[in-house]
């Protein structure tokens, strides 16, 4: 494997949890090297078109069947 390919497997969800595989400290400033994706994110409120009312908060309101 190379170095670039090992690089971006540090951080792999599936392998952080193998013993020696990454210290805390390095997985801390991996983590902290990540860009910031807050401006791709949305709320259910904002996901809606608009042609579909978003669905009731209280529940009170039952599905048609």
């Amino acid at each position: 494997m190379n170095r670039d390919s090992l690089d971006k497997l540090r951080v792999d969800r599936r392998l952080i949890g193998r013993r020696g595989w990454i210290s805390r400290e390095q997985l801390a400033g991996e983590l902290e090297m990540l860009p910031d994706a807050q401006e791709k994110a949305t709320t259910l409120g904002e996901a809606t078109d608009g042609n579909n009312p978003p669905p009731p908060q209280n529940g009170s309101e039952t599905p048609a069947a």
